[in-house]
């Protein structure tokens, strides 16, 4: 599993601790930034990330801010993209078996750290379940698609 992972500057601390749990579990994760806690706008490293999930050079996907609201939002607006908020860890699952989410968005100012390691192990672990699923995730695959460019 290809892992990227990225960050602006509230979520630099949280991010530095997510990469190195998951490096600790033998995965490799590519940290696309930041890289310290300078001011940097969110939106800038979100795209980064998402258009790289969406051209298929990574599985997977995490974004940390603030909140998680505003990673979501860039993420999804990125077509192929669906990227899911998580601070609990039955969203999380939920994120990847009802949603197929290949995105995960967290907010450092709202989740500490050894409930975000909970997230993200979970959300690894979890495989899109298709089955009532599929149908929904289907429609917005075609929406997505109307909106190609």
């Amino acid at each position: 599993m290809k892992i990227i992972l990225g960050s602006d500057h509230l979520g630099f601390e949280l991010k530095e601790i997510i990469k190195q749990h998951i490096q600790s579990k033998g995965l490799e994760v590519t940290d696309i930034g930041v890289y310290d806690k300078s001011p940097v706008d969110y939106p800038d490293i979100g795209l980064a990330l998402a258009e790289r999930v969406s051209r298929g050079d990574y599985d997977r996907g995490i974004l940390i801010c603030g909140t998680g609201i505003g990673m979501a939002i860039v993420a999804n607006k990125v077509p192929g993209v669906r990227a899911a908020q998580c601070h609990d860890v039955y969203s999380a699952e939920r994120a990847r078996k009802s949603n197929n989410a290949q995105v995960m968005t967290m907010g450092a100012l709202v989740v500490g750290p050894e409930l975000a390691k909970k997230l993200v192990d979970v959300w690894l672990e979890s495989e899109f379940q298709g089955g009532r699923s599929l149908p929904k995730v289907e429609k917005i695959d075609k929406i997505d698609m109307k909106y190609r460019k």
